[in-house]
Order: structure tokens, then C-alpha cells, then sequence
């Protein structure tokens, strides 16, 4: 793929398709995957733009918490998706930047006809698992994109190449689980407000360098966390609700993720499974078409009531439930067409339930500007999870009328945070990643194959030793 020379966008709109999945610990198939990766596109429409993949459990516990070479097999098989996705496609894409937090990640791609338009790129992350640690939690990017306003016309007729720049915010998360858990769920996602910060000297500024993988490679990868001065406050720190930029024209908010909030506070009993779950069916008046199921969802309840995602919203729901299915493997895609009636085989300790979401800002901070959701759907249900995939295809304007030069830098964006940012939220992420290397050592050791191959060897040197320096000794 050719790098281009460094442009700024004409459109008045950017597209964007956000995808979240669930992993369940598992390495995706991409040659299953790729097919269904586009599924929410709306018909005869073009490849976004902007995509963004939120990966939960992306692998097991002890490869997520070691980090480093231990995920590159997973975020190299997401890249692979996205290739193949695309691979009939007049445009392919390249990986801006991969990153996780404990045991979630996120993708970002950006079309190769506007990769040029990318400014610089911010991340961040926090863990809300047991000790804080990431077996829970967050991970956000938050890039610039440059717009040229043709609203700037120099004595020439022409426009004179004036651009601003437009500030993309995206989290993907992962909240606690379990019917009864909402007020752990809520405060997952308060302390996620509170302690997700973006420094401006963690900014990485375009063109970004593609690394010494080849243009398929993320240009950036791993975890970054701060190491001394661990409660210092920042000048320019800024928490996922604020802009990070002076220059920023307008700023977008999305968050999406395994939000896990169910539809019940109970487990089912076997009377509810027979009564209860829902199937599909042509007829809206049964009692297990779905949206009867919907009313009783936790997290659209909680949202009305301001008590988690203030000030965002979501495009209406129309799909089933995407948790929590029973795969016996027998087929590696299921439930590919919606229409053909399948039977919906759920797991029976478990309501069914929509845990996997996407919400966003509706406004940016000029107020006459909105993200228009073209389509929110799920996927297929792919045999190597018991989640469903969720995918968002938007509209989001870049520039309209009433265009603004900027705003001071750390004011608030479209929505403003009820909970300002946790002063000592380095430290309790350098702590929390202190546990995680502990935690992810043992599980290595002890759960995966090279950990026991190595516990072996090592248990074998020191008996063997032993058993020679016996031996010398009694010479």
C-alpha cells in the first residue's frame, strides 16, 4: 500500500462502523469471521472510514496480563478479519493503533484513502476487576482528524487550505457481571469516568511511522502506564467526557463494550426458560418474541434513570438478545440469517440478555450537528463464543454550520462528566499492573502448556542438581 502525501478531508460527514465482541479467550477464525465483519452495513453503501473494533476477554487471563508478544496472535487475527474483510474492496485499511488493558483491547483502522487525515493519537486505560486489576475495565483512544474548511476562500476563488481538526473519542469496556450486579455495573462505569485520563504527552503525533512489521502492523501497540511521580497532577489530563485539544472544532464520544447488565435481577427458573426466552417468531403478540424480554432490560432502565452513561444515548434495539447461547460446535456459524427462523438454543442459567452495546454523544459541543446511526445490529453467532457480536454504522458530521475555531483545551465536550477524575488514578493503575503481572506470571505457570512445560523443566534442573551436587559431595 502506497503512503500518501499528508491531505486534509473535503466531506462534510465521516463513516464510522463500531464493532464490540466478546472473545471468550479465544483466537477469532478469520476466515469464519471476515464474511460477517461488514454485517451492519447498510445495503450498497461503502466501506467506513473510520473502524474501530472493542474486544472483551480478548485472551486468556495469563497471555492478556503478561502483554506484549503473548497477544500478537490475537490482535494479528483481527487484522487478518479486516484484510480479508476488505480484500474486494477498491480501498484496504491500515491499523493505527491496537491496544489493551488486561484482557480488553481496541482496534483502530482507518481507510487508506484518508489515513493521512489522522493528526495524532491518544490512549488510555483503567482496570475495575478485583484490586482494581483488568480483568475488568477499559481502554479508550481518542484521535484528531484534520478537515479542511472550504468555507475559507482566498482572493483567488479558491479555497485556501485551511483545516481544523475534529476529536474522535472511543471506549471499549468491560463491566461486571452477573442478574444482580447493576449497582457494580454502575460503579464500574463511574470509576471508569473517574480514572480513564488521557495525558497530552502520551499524544503521538502523524505521520506516524508503520513500524518495522509492514503496513498491516498496528503503528501502535501494547499498554502504557506511568512510573514515578505516581500523583502528580498534569497540566492538559483530561477523563473521556473532556477534549484533549485546543484545536478541536468538534469532539465525538463513543463507548461501547460487554456492558453485561441483564434482564433480570434473579437467575431463571426452568418455568421461565420454557415461557420466557425468547425465539424467533413473525409474531410480535407471542410472549417469547423478544421485545417483550427488551422491557425488562437493566441498563435502558438505569440509563433513564441517570444513574450510568450520562448524557449518551443508543440507536433503538431491533436485534435479539446476544447473550447468553448454548454452541454444541457442531457448525462454526450460526444464526447467520435472522429470517430463516432458527431455533435460539440459550444457556439455562442465564436470562438472555443485550450485554453487548454501543452508545454515544449525540451532539458535538456546536450544537447543530448530530452522529446519525445508519444501522445497529448483531452479527452471527460464531461457535467460539457464547456472545453475539454488535456492530454501530454512523454518520458523524465534520463540519457544518456555525464552525468554531476550537475550544480551550480540557473543556468540557458535549456531555459533561457528573464525577471529576480520581487524583490518584496513576497510582492505582501502576499498582493494579503490579498485581496483573503477578496474577498473569502464576496463570501462565500454571494453566497453559509452555508455563507447565517450563514449571517441569525447572523442577528437573533443580532435582538434577541437586542430585550432582549430592553426589560430588559424598566423593
Amino acid at each position: 500500500m502506497a503512503h500518501q502525501t499528508p491531505s486534509s478531508t473535503t466531506s462534510d460527514s465521516l463513516s464510522i462502523y463500531i464493532l464490540t465482541y466478546n472473545c471468550a479467550r479465544t483466537l477469532v477464525d478469520p476466515a469464519t469471521f471476515a464474511p460477517y465483519l461488514f454485517h451492519a452495513l447498510p445495503p450498497s453503501s461503502d466501506s467506513p472510514e473510520l473502524l474501530v473494533l472493542c474486544l472483551q476477554e480478548l485472551a486468556p487471563i495469563s497471555y492478556a496480563f503478561l502483554g506484549g508478544s503473548f497477544l500478537t496472535p490475537f490482535f494479528k487475527a483481527f487484522r487478518e478479519v479486516v484484510r480479508l474483510a476488505s480484500k474486494d474492496d477498491r480501498h484496504s485499511y491500515v491499523n493505527v493503533v491496537s491496544r489493551n488493558l488486561g484482557m480488553t483491547a481496541i482496534m483502530v483502522f482507518l481507510r487508506d484513502d484518508v489515513v493521512d487525515n489522522l493528526k495524532w493519537v491518544s490512549t488510555a486505560g483503567v482496570g475495575v476487576g478485583v484490586g482494581e486489576i483488568g480483568n475488568k475495565g477499559a481502554v479508550g483512544v481518542r484521535l484528531g482528524y484534520r478537515v479542511r474548511r472550504d468555507d475559507q476562500v482566498g482572493d483567488d476563488g479558491e479555497a485556501n487550505g485551511e483545516s481544523e481538526e475534529v476529536e474522535f473519542t472511543i471506549v471499549s469496556a468491560h463491566l461486571a457481571p452477573m442478574e444482580d450486579g447493576v449497582e457494580r455495573r454502575n460503579e464500574d462505569y463511574k470509576n471508569i469516568m473517574q480514572r480513564l485520563v488521557f495525558l497530552p504527552d502520551q499524544k503521538v503525533k502523524a505521520p506516524l511511522s508503520r513500524g518495522e512489521e509492514g503496513e498491516d502492523a498496528p503503528l501502535l501497540q501494547g499498554e502504557v502506564y506511568s512510573q514515578g511521580h505516581e500523583n502528580e497532577t498534569v497540566a492538559g489530563e483530561s477523563g473521556m467526557y473532556s477534549t484533549s485539544s485546543s484545536s478541536s472544532s468538534s469532539s465525538y464520544f463513543f463507548f461501547a463494550g460487554d456492558l453485561n447488565y441483564r434482564t433480570s435481577l434473579l437467575r431463571p427458573s426452568p418455568q421461565d426458560v420454557e415461557d420466557k426466552f425468547p425465539q424467533a417468531t413473525p409474531n410480535r403478540d407471542e410472549p417469547i418474541y423478544f421485545q417483550d424480554l427488551l422491557a425488562e432490560d437493566q441498563l435502558t432502565q438505569q440509563v433513564k434513570a441517570g444513574r450510568t452513561l450520562h448524557g449518551l444515548t443508543e440507536a433503538p434495539i431491533t436485534f435479539p438478545p446476544t447473550y447468553k447461547y448454548d454452541t454444541d460446535g457442531s457448525k462454526a456459524v450460526l444464526l447467520v440469517n435472522e429470517e430463516d427462523r432458527q431455533h435460539w438454543s440459550w444457556a439455562r442459567h442465564r436470562w438472555p440478555s443485550w450485554c453487548d452495546r454501543i452508545f454515544f454523544s449525540n451532539t458535538s459541543q456546536r450544537g447543530d450537528v448530530k452522529v446519525t446511526p445508519l444501522r445497529y445490529t448483531c452479527l452471527p453467532l460464531f461457535a467460539t463464543s457464547d456472545h453475539r457480536p454488535v456492530a454501530l454504522a454512523a454518520s458523524v458530521p465534520l463540519k457544518g454550520p456555525g464552525s468554531n475555531a476550537g475550544q480551550a483545551q480540557g473543556e468540557r465536550g458535549p456531555t459533561t462528566a457528573p464525577f471529576g477524575i480520581d487524583p490518584e488514578w496513576r497510582s492505582k493503575r501502576v499498582q493494579a499492573r503490579r498485581k496483573e503481572l503477578a496474577v498473569g506470571i502464576m496463570a501462565y505457570l500454571a494453566l497453559t502448556w509452555e508455563g507447565n512445560g517450563l514449571l517441569l523443566a525447572t523442577t528437573i534442573g533443580v532435582v538434577g542438581g541437586w542430585w550432582i551436587i549430592r553426589s560430588l559431595l559424598m566423593v
